[in-house]
C-alpha cells in the first residue's frame, strides 16, 4: 500500500471525526470564517499531518489542535482578531529539535507575552528524543509536542519569523523581522552536544525577549 491509499484509508476511517472537530471549530470562529473554510482547514490540516505521523492514533487531536491554530493565525493575518502581543515563529526542517525547544523555552521565558509557534519545511514523524531528555531535564515536557509542517498562514501572522538551516523555504513578506540562528543539528548527536544546543537557545531567547518586550513597552 503507497502512503497515499494510507492517507486516504485513514481519512476515510476518521471522516466522522474531522466533521465533529470541523463543527467545534466552527462554533468557535463563527463570525470570521464560513463553516466550508473551516472544514477544508481541518481536512488539509489533517492529511498534512498524516503525511508524516508515526501513531495514527494521536491524529485527531493534534489535527483539531493544528487546524486552530491555523485559523487563529489566518484571522490575525487578515485582521479578524487583533492581538497586542507580538507572534515569533520558529523554522527548521523537521521541527523535531531546535525549533521545538526554542518555542518551549520561549514560552517559559515569555511568560504569557508572546505568542509561539514553531514549524518544519519537512516535518520528522516525531521529535527528537535526545532533545525530549535534555527539555526534561529542566523540567519542560515536550512530551505531547508534534512536528508541524510550515504553512503560509502562520508566517502571514507572525512579527518575527526566525529560521534554523532550513534555507529559502520560509516564504518572505515585508514587514516582518526575520532573524536566521546558525545552530548546529541535535538529530544525531551525543547528550552532551545537544544540552550545549539548548543552552546556546537558551541564550538567544533571553536576548529576544528582552528585545521584544522592550519594543511592546514603546
Amino acid at each position: 500500500m503507497t502512503e497515499q491509499q494510507e492517507t486516504t484509508l485513514g481519512l476515510q476511517d476518521n471522516t466522522e471525526v474531522l466533521h465533529r472537530i470541523s463543527r467545534r471549530l466552527a462554533d468557535r470562529y463563527a463570525g470570521t470564517f464560513a463553516a466550508e473554510t473551516v472544514e477544508r482547514y481541518v481536512f488539509e490540516s489533517y492529511a498534512a499531518l498524516a503525511r508524516t505521523a508515526k501513531i495514527s492514533a494521536y491524529l485527531p487531536a493534534t489535527t483539531e489542535h493544528f487546524a486552530s491554530d491555523r485559523l487563529a493565525a489566518l484571522a490575525k493575518s487578515k485582521g479578524s482578531i487583533v492581538s497586542e502581543l507580538p507572534e515569533v515563529l520558529f523554522v527548521c526542517v523537521q521541527n523535531a529539535g531546535r525549533s521545538q525547544m526554542a518555542a518551549a523555552l520561549l514560552n517559559v521565558e515569555a511568560k504569557g507575552r508572546i505568542r509561539v509557534r514553531s514549524a518544519g519545511s519537512m516535518p520528522a514523524a516525531e521529535l527528537d528524543p535526545a532533545v525530549l531528555t535534555v527539555m526534561s531535564e529542566m523540567g519542560l515536557d515536550l512530551g505531547k509536542d508534534y512536528p508541524k509542517p510550515l504553512t503560509d498562514d502562520v508566517v502571514r501572522a507572525s512579527d518575527v519569523v526566525i529560521t534554523m538551516g532550513c534555507g529559502d523555504s520560509c516564504p518572505i513578506y515585508p514587514g516582518k523581522r526575520y532573524e536566521d540562528w546558525d545552530l548546529s543539528d541535535p538529530a544525531g548527536q551525543p547528550l552532551d552536544t545537544v544540552r550545549a544546543i539548548r543552552d546556546e537557545i537558551h541564550h538567544r531567547i533571553k536576548t529576544l525577549v528582552a528585545s521584544l518586550t522592550k519594543e511592546a513597552a514603546h
